[in-house]
């Protein structure tokens, strides 16, 4: 008895714990750095540890599992931004959807990473698409504010948080003025009022800046922005709207040390949002959606403010969208606008790659404004991974970047084509997931057993 009770011990902790990294070469293969250069014939990558160690043209050293790609496309891992992946199972059901909380009584407090199920299908369905890292976040639902977001792996281990806290999400335009109260007066007010008693709070409480670390990289863990470390001899007036614990997610806003995404779209909008420096210099924004940003992507440009940008908006959905345009991108980046592409746009966040594609397409149409090929992949592996702060870390193959590498069947960008291998922290992923198993259990059918159907 004690014995299999032992076993049963052992073989519990043997399954918690996340696989060794493996050390491999790919050989004989087309890499794809996504660094925005074009592919490598006949290239090769080297994994070592869960780090790259080399990236290049030719044979490479031997050492470790060597993999002939056969001509096959290899790449990084796709980054996809403010996704809400690991935040719902179901979304009709409310029980399995965490991704907005309607009736809660906080806003820029609520926090993503605690809630973020590894074991979710749309996380193993966007693995087997070649997606090995996102940020997911709630999205705005009793505030303008949608909480603190994440950046997630996707491997099949328990520990999917790579940072947590790691930017603040806020709604302006059409959605944030309905939040606010009706009006994009009212969101404004809203905005500002939170930003200055972000400020106010975090000097009466006496709440820390962020800890000073080599090469500046935000950890997550080095943000002051848990409410319990707010102190609790900061006496707040009467006229506060915001919480305690929602005053003190924002310190690290106001202070530049956390990432406010603010979802805009209009023209005008955007440039409001710019001019938000002129209050609150320190804020590090990013713009997210942005369907008229090419109407002022020289002020954007200027502004060093990156954009995660819809993909292909060509249609006026509502009125803040008139000017929507399907070269946006191509002609932002043209005017110098470091941008990704929006994962959060999409009813599928694993069709980036797709996105792209077409992007690359839209280049040779007269008249229109695309990207490049090492563009439009760059727009979902190097820049998104840049803009969440993980840039040389994660989107590319280069020394010392994670070893997330995806072998594909074809090029990446083209429709249809899939990963065959997946490898994220130099493990080798499943690729399986309940669709897949749905498509094999029905690919050849046997009917022959089955009664009779009626007669018509």
């Amino acid at each position: 008895m004690i014995k299999r009770t032992l076993l049963a011990a052992a073989a519990a902790c043997a399954i918690a714990v996340p696989a060794a990294a493996q050390d491999f070469t790919i050989a004989n293969a087309t890499v794809v750095t996504g660094d925005g250069s074009e592919p490598i014939e006949n290239g090769h990558v080297v994994v070592r540890g869960g780090r790259v160690v080399s990236v290049g043209a030719g044979a490479p050293a031997a050492g470790g599992t060597a993999i002939d790609a056969e001509g096959r496309w290899v790449t990084p891992g796709l980054f996809a931004t403010v996704t809400t992946l690991g935040l719902s199972d179901v979304g009709a059901v409310s029980e399995s959807n965490d991704t907005r909380a309607g009736d809660s009584p906080f806003s820029a407090a609520l926090d993503a990473a605690p809630a973020i199920n590894p074991s979710s299908q749309h996380i193993l369905v966007h693995r087997a698409a070649g997606v090995t890292r996102a940020t997911s976040v709630t999205m705005p639902a009793s505030s303008i504010f949608g909480g603190q977001g994440a950046i997630i792996d996707l491997g099949a281990d328990p520990q999917a948080v790579v940072r947590p806290r790691a930017f603040q999400v806020v709604a302006l335009g059409e959605s944030g003025a309905r939040l606010a109260g009706g009006s994009r007066t009212a969101t404004h007010a809203l905005l500002r009022n939170a930003l200055r008693e972000a400020t106010q709070f975090g000097e009466d409480a006496s709440i820390p800046g962020r800890a000073s670390r080599p090469g500046d990289i935000r950890t997550g863990d080095d943000l002051p922005i848990d409410p319990r470390m707010a102190g609790d001899d900061a006496v707040r007036g009467d006229d506060v709207l915001l919480t305690r614990f929602d005053a003190a997610a924002l310190v690290p806003v106001v202070r530049g040390e956390q990432p406010l995404y603010v979802a805009v779209e209009r023209a005008s909008d955007i440039r409001s949002v710019l001019a938000l420096r002129s209050e609150f210099p320190s804020l590090d924004l990013v713009l997210v959606g942005a369907s008229e940003g090419w109407l002022v992507a020289r002020e954007i440009a200027a502004s060093g403010v990156p954009v995660i940008a819809d993909g292909l908006d060509d249609l006026p959905e509502n009125f803040e969208e008139l000017a929507s345009t399907q070269s946006n991108i191509g002609r932002m980046v043209a005017a110098g606008v470091k941008v990704a592409i929006n994962a959060s746009s999409m009813e599928n966040p694993r069709n980036l790659n797709q996105y792209a594609g077409n992007l690359v397409a839209l280049s040779r149409v007269p008249g229109a404004s695309g990207l490049s090929w090492g563009q439009a992949f760059a727009a979902i592996s190097s820049i998104p991974a840049e803009i969440s702060g993980m840039g040389g870390r994660a989107g590319v193959l280069a020394p010392n970047a994670v070893g997330d590498v995806v072998i594909w069947d074809g090029d990446p960008l083209e429709l249809g084509a899939m990963p065959v291998r997946v490898f994220i922290d130099g493990v080798e992923q499943p690729l399986d997931n309940h669709q897949s198993r749905l498509k094999e259990r029905y690919r050849d059918l046997d009917e022959s057993t089955l009664p009779k159907a009626y007669d018509w």
